[in-house]
């Protein structure tokens, strides 16, 4: 069955949704985007996605022409419109249709695109027997180049190092800033486990402030482990108990080798699997 596709303020059938040539989304990567799960029909933390787009939007002076009640509604259509029941959503506003010229002010009206479908974004074997990673040479955005918490249509940063890790034979690349502080994977955030204790990256540190991320921090503080955010080197990874990634397409999934040194016994760890099990228990309604 062809998907349908949010697009111009109705439901049109994929073949049909198109975009200018001219959209600035298109020609420069000016826009804002959201990647949002859908567990047992539901939407997954709507709102709190719907805050981050809103302010990624802000920061970047890109007027979205929809409240955030008619996007939520209209996201809903879209899932409902596809039968999607554990699936995947792809929110999408560009700048909308410019000229050639990078002023994006020339822009009058946002484009607002959203995609209902399914995700696989890893093997499903990969999340039993963990992933390897590597470092990669090519470091995060500066903040003052562009806000790591802005999640814009421009990802050729983290595509560059999602390179890196693909000709090394791996799925994921860590990346480090401009400090040598470890900001975040190419598409995930990182948290490492040592003597029982959960590190992840501030902020500050160049990585986006993930849902994910944000619901595991809590589930773990729930369980009783003490969550420490805290800047990581490459030193703290090598050393660590336990790693693992987090991320809306990725779930929590874990590390088990980084740049050819393996984790403890090259296993998932337990503290791991416990987070794994209890975000899989949340995302289903299965406890608050």
């Amino acid at each position: 069955m062809a998907l349908k596709i949010w697009i111009n303020n109705a439901l049109v059938d994929e073949k049909d949704a198109k975009i200018s040539v001219f959209d600035h989304g298109l020609l420069y990567g000016d826009g804002v985007f959201e990647g949002i799960r859908v567990y047992g029909s539901k939407i997954f933390e709507l709102d709190a996605h719907l805050k981050r787009l809103y302010e990624s939007a802000e920061v970047i002076r890109l007027k979205i022409d929809m409240t955030p009640e008619q996007l939520a509604n209209a996201t809903r259509k879209t899932v409902e419109a596809n039968g999607v029941v554990d699936g995947y959503i792809r929110l999408i506003v560009t700048r909308g249709v410019g000229s050639l010229g990078i002023n994006p002010f020339v822009c009058e009206k946002s484009q607002i695109i959203i995609i209902a479908d399914n995700i696989q974004l890893y093997p499903g074997d990969l999340y039993e027997t963990g992933m390897r990673v590597i470092s990669a040479c090519t470091i995060r955005n500066h903040p003052l180049a562009i806000p790591p918490q802005v999640k814009s249509l421009n990802y050729l940063n983290n595509i560059l190092a999602k390179i890196e890790a693909l000709d090394a034979g791996v799925p994921e690349a860590i990346m480090y800033n401009h400090e040598g502080f470890v900001a975040e994977a190419t598409g995930d955030n990182v948290f490492i486990i040592k003597n029982g204790v959960i590190n992840v990256p501030p902020i500050q540190a160049g990585s986006l402030e993930g849902i994910t991320r944000a619901v595991v921090i809590r589930l773990a503080k729930k369980e009783g482990i003490e969550v420490v955010e805290k800047n990581l080197t490459r030193f703290d990874l090598y050393v660590a108990d336990e790693m693992f990634l987090t991320g809306t397409a990725a779930e929590v999934i874990g590390v088990v080798e980084i740049d050819g040194r393996q984790i403890v016994d090259g296993k998932p760890g337990r503290i791991t699997g416990l987070l794994r099990k209890k975000f899989f228990d949340y995302a289903h309604g299965r406890s608050k």
